[in-house]
């Protein structure tokens, strides 16, 4: 007869997506998850496999609680200048006020992990091309509806757009000059024209 878990995976997967986050993979040690998570070392092998396989997950939990909402966002009917306008407003507000310092979890994943991780690099490269078609869909729109001039490609703002959202993001996890930020919002938002 095997045993019922004594604990909700699915909760213990959010606890483990917050740490992660906020110390990022080789910060956190598998005594780390074990405290923080409030359960032993071979449940978390039992339910997750490794520390490697749980933190794999917490980032498609974080990718999708995160993803679908953006792309939402871009693809309201009607006008699309101000949702996209309005999804750079929101990263810079985002990169100014994170007061825990966290930054994004995909961008953190970039930066620690991408290039010897190939099932992060999957992860983080899923998102981006996640955000640039969903920015390439609306700044599409933008132009057939004349919001932005007519010699404006799409995808080459799109991909702009992504690196300045990224690196707002990067901000973020430090301590971020709020003009600085707003700046390169600024900057940014004046290429669509």
């Amino acid at each position: 007869m095997s045993r019922t878990k004594e604990f909700d995976p699915d909760a213990v997967l959010q606890q483990a997506l917050e740490l992660f986050w906020e110390r990022g993979y080789e910060a956190t040690s598998m005594a780390d998850l074990v405290a923080h998570l409030g359960i032993a070392r071979a449940s978390i092998y039992a339910t997750f496999g490794g520390k490697h396989d749980l933190y794999v997950r917490a980032l498609d939990r974080y990718v999708q609680g995160r993803d679908p909402g953006l792309v939402e966002k871009l693809s309201q009917p009607g006008p699309a200048l101000p949702a996209v306008r309005g999804l750079v407003a929101a990263y810079a507000a985002e990169a100014v006020s994170d007061q825990r310092r966290r930054g994004c979890m995909v961008v953190n994943a970039a930066v620690e992990l991408m290039r010897r991780d190939p099932a992060a690099a999957r992860r983080v490269e899923a998102s981006w091309d996640t955000l640039e078609v969903a920015l390439t869909s609306a700044l599409t729109r933008a132009r057939a509806q004349g919001e932005i001039p007519a010699a404006k490609e799409p995808r080459a703002l799109a991909r702009f757009l992504l690196v300045v959202l990224q690196g707002l993001q990067v901000l973020g996890r430090a301590q971020p000059d709020p003009g600085r930020v707003q700046d390169a919002a600024a900057q940014a938002l004046s290429v669509l024209g």
